[in-house]
């Protein structure tokens, strides 16, 4: 007999070992459970690690993401290797590339279209209530493994809806991009990445006064009036963040 290995997350301590110990009573099924996003990830990496892989996360569209500590002033900032999620989507989102193997289904305490269509986005192949039957979610659980989709009936047609109207805004996102120079494409790429005025300029060997002129052509060709907006509109245009790593590798090779 084949097992499923499932691991549930959710900041709900009596939730979570509940959920965990309906699900270990099935022959097939073994269980773990996870009280955060970053207890998550320690799981699946020392799984994969071991050669004993999850095959299924249930997570809580609502995990709170986890406070993190400020370092007393004039303490060394350790390197952050990976971001914290946010929330339970956000999870599945980073997932999709670090763990592509995995299939993610989404647990909710309630029915909400939007963020059904984001975490079926960001990778998820469900969305369940968390009050739904153990028949129902081990049913998505051996469904998600055969490469289905499940969303609740009553969700279909908004979720439908929202997938449509996103589609239609990151067409008119990929428009409004194309309008851009090269020049002003490099430059908003930075901009996704986080750099400043001056790095940008410092990256692209450019004077701080011509990167302001490139940032203000890129905010009046985009419609948009900040910073953030020019960067939600380029993310929703597939536009990524310049490659800093590479960066900063090519800018320590000397130029013969």
């Amino acid at each position: 007999m084949q097992r499923i290995r499932v691991l549930v997350v959710d900041d709900h301590r009596i939730f979570a070992e509940s959920l965990a110990a309906a699900l270990a009573a099935e022959q097939d099924v073994d269980v773990a459970a996870a009280g955060s996003a970053p207890a998550a990830l320690r799981n699946l990496d020392r799984a994969a690690t071991d050669g004993r892989r999850f095959d299924v996360l249930l997570a809580d569209a609502d995990l709170a993401a986890p406070l993190l500590a400020v370092p007393a002033q004039g303490a060394v900032r350790d390197a952050v290797p990976r971001a914290v999620p946010r929330d339970g989507i956000a999870l599945v989102s980073g997932l999709r590339t670090s763990h592509p193997y995995l299939r993610t289904v989404v647990l909710a305490d309630r029915d909400d279209p939007r963020r059904a269509a984001a975490a079926l986005q960001a990778g998820a192949s469900g969305w369940v209530a968390k009050d739904c039957s153990l028949s129902r979610l081990l049913a998505v659980i051996r469904g998600v493994l055969r490469d289905e989709t499940h969303l609740p009936p009553a969700l279909l047609t908004g979720v439908l809806r929202e997938l449509t109207a996103a589609r239609k805004h990151r067409s008119e996102s990929e428009r409004l991009v194309e309008s851009l120079t090269p020049r002003e494409r490099e430059v908003l790429r930075c901009m996704v990445a986080g750099l400043g005025r001056k790095a940008v300029a410092e990256r692209l060997f450019l004077s701080p006064h011509t990167v302001r002129t490139h940032m203000q052509n890129v905010l009046g060709k985009l419609g948009v009036h900040s910073t953030l907006a020019a960067v939600a509109l380029a993310r929703r245009a597939g536009v990524g963040p310049v490659e800093l790593e590479t960066a900063a590798a090519a800018a320590s090779v000397p130029v013969p």
